[in-house]
C-alpha cells in the first residue's frame, strides 16, 4: 500500500481566482460572465485542469543521495489508510498487494515506497512513520533504498525489531553504504533501526510493553504493537522479493551467527544456501514473526542472529556482513570476490540445555563448540552456600547459543544445542526445533 504527497497546482489555483474575481465583478456591473469566444475556449481549460489533476497523485521523485553523508531526518510521508472496521485482519496483505497493482501495471519499471519514487541509478533515505503517535513526538523511521541501473529482485533487510538488539543495525549500515547503486542489479531496502521507540530506551520492547515481533502482519485497528506491525508489512514488506530479518540473543543471551529458515519451504531454503559459510537452524517460527508472516504470504524470509543483545559486537558485525554480501552475489545482484569454502552444517534439530539449581552461571564453554554427552559445560554456584554444581550435556552437539554468565533459577534456557540430523526428520521435529520463541 503506497502513499502519496500531494501538492498544490499554481495553474488550478490561479484559474480559480480568476473565475471567482470575474464572476463576481459582472455581478456587481450587471455584465454578462461569458461570451462565445471564451465558451470556445471551455473545452482546453477544462482539458488543461484535467491534466493538472492527474499530477496531483504522481509521487515525488527521491533525491540521490550518498548513504555515508550525515543528513537530516527526511519528512514522513502518510500513512497507509485503515482498514475497515469489518475487514477480515488476514487479508490485510492480500487487500495491500491489490490497492499497490495499479501503480504496478501502469509502469512495472517503477520503484514507488512511502509515496516517493527512486530513480534507476540512485540511493536515498526515506522515512517510515505510523499514524495514531503524538504529533509533537513522534521521530520517523530512517528507511535506506538503493536502486540499481539494471531491473531485477528487491531484497529487504529489517533490524532492531527489538530495540536492544544492535548488531542488526550496523550490519544493514555497513551493506547499504558499501553499494554503488550504478553496479547494482535490482533493489535494497533497509530498516536499520525497525522499533525506534524501544532503541531509545534500551528495551527489546515497544512502549505499551508488547513484543512487536509476535504481531505481523498486524491489524490496522488493533493494539499499538499490531498497528506498527501494519503500516511496516503494508507499506514496505510488500515491496521484498525477499527478506532477511537481523536479530540478537535475548534476554542475557549470546548466539553463535546462524540462519533460522523453514527448510521445508522449498524457496526458503533455496534463500538460505546463498549465505555461504553459516550454520542454518530449522525453524519453522511461530505466528506474529516477521519472517513467519512474510513465508505466508510469499515472500522468502530468513532470520540473521549474530551475537548478544546490547552490544556492538564487530567480529559478528563483520560475519554478518559477509552472509549478506555472498547472498547478493548467489542472487546476482552485485559482483563481488569471495572464496566460499565449505558450507556449515544444517542443524535440522535443537534442544536445551537447562539448570537445576539456582545460583550465579559460571561457563567453560564458548559458542561454536561441540559438545559430546556428559561434557561439564559449565557449573552454577550458590553464593549463600557456596555449594557448586557441574551442568553437564545431555546430547552430542554444538553450541549454537548460550546464556551469559549471569544469575539464573531453577529451568533457565544455558546452552542451546544444534543436532545434526538429516533432511527425513523434518515432520518430526516441528516441536522441539529452536524457534525465536524458544529463546526464551
Amino acid at each position: 500500500m503506497k502513499s502519496s504527497i500531494r501538492r498544490r497546482s499554481p495553474t488550478i489555483t490561479g484559474s480559480l481566482l480568476f473565475i471567482l474575481l470575474t464572476t463576481s465583478n459582472a455581478a456587481v456591473t450587471g455584465l454578462p460572465t461569458k461570451s462565445p469566444a471564451s465558451d470556445a475556449q471551455k473545452p482546453q481549460a477544462a482539458s488543461l485542469d484535467q491534466t493538472e489533476l492527474a499530477k496531483l497523485d504522481e509521487p515525488v521523485v527521491a533525491p540521490n543521495l550518498d548513504l555515508k553523508q550525515v543528513a537530516p531526518l527526511p519528512l514522513p510521508s502518510h500513512s497507509a489508510e485503515p482498514l475497515a472496521e469489518d475487514a477480515d485482519p488476514a487479508d490485510t496483505v492480500q487487500q495491500a498487494t491489490t490497492e499497490t497493482a495499479p501503480n504496478q501495471s501502469a509502469d512495472e519499471d517503477k520503484l514507488i515506497i512511502l509515496g516517493s519514487e527512486i530513480a534507476p541509478g540512485t540511493a536515498t533515505r526515506l522515512a517510515w512513520s505510523t499514524d495514531g503517535n503524538i504529533a509533537g513526538l513522534t521521530t520517523p523511521t530512517p528507511v535506506l533504498v538503493i536502486r540499481g541501473m539494471k531491473p531485477g529482485k528487491t531484497m529487504c533487510m529489517t533490524a532492531a525489531v527489538h530495540g536492544d538488539e544492535l548488531n542488526g543495525i550496523e550490519i544493514v549500515r555497513r551493506v547499504m553504504y558499501d553499494i554503488d547503486p550504478e553496479d547494482l542489479t535490482g533493489n535494497i531496502i533497509g530498516i536499520p533501526i525497525v522499533n525506534l521507540q524501544g532503541f531509545q530506551r534500551g528495551s527489546r520492547y515497544l512502549s505499551d510493553r508488547r513484543d512487536l515481533n509476535r504481531f505481523f502482519p498486524g491489524e490496522s485497528n488493533g493494539s499499538l504493537a499490531s498497528r506498527i506491525a501494519h503500516s511496516l508489512f503494508n507499506e514496505v514488506i510488500v515491496h521484498c522479493d525477499f527478506l532477511i530479518d537481523m536479530h540478537t540473543g535475548s534476554l542475557r543471551r549470546t548466539n553463535m551467527p546462524q540462519l533460522r529458515a523453514d527448510m521445508r519451504n522449498e524457496e526458503v531454503a533455496e534463500l538460505t544456501e546463498g549465505f555461504g559459510k553459516i550454520a542454518v537452524i530449522h525453524s519453522v517460527g511461530s505466528p506474529g514473526m516477521l519472517r513467519y508472516a512474510a513465508v505466508a504470504n510469499g515472500i522468502p524470509a530468513a532470520t540473521l542472529e549474530v551475537g548478544e543483545s546490547l552490544r556492538i559486537q564487530d567480529d559478528q558485525i563483520e560475519t554478518g556482513v559477509s552472509s549478506v554480501n555472498r547472498l547478493l552475489e548467489r542472487e546476482g545482484m552485485y559482483s563481488r570476490l569471495f572464496t566460499w569454502g565449505d558450507p556449515e552444517p544444517v542443524y535440522y534439530k535443537s534442544s536445551w540445555i537447562r539448570a537445576e539449581r539456582g545460583g550465579i552461571l559460571f561457563s567453560q564453554r564458548e559458542v561454536g563448540d561441540m559438545i559430546e554427552v556428559d561434557d561439564v559445560l559449565g557449573a552454577i554456584t550458590d553464593p549463600i552456600t557456596n555449594e557448586t554444581s557441574n551442568i553437564l550435556a545431555t546430547i552430542t552437539g554444538r553450541i549454537i547459543g548460550m546464556a551469559v554468565d549471569q544469575f539464573v533459577m531453577p529451568g533457565y534456557g544455558c546452552y542451546h544445542i544444534g543436532i545434526e540430523a538429516s533432511e527425513e526428520v523434518l515432520a518430526d521435529v516441528e516441536s522441539t526445533a529452536g524457534t525465536e520463541s524458544d529463546v526464551e
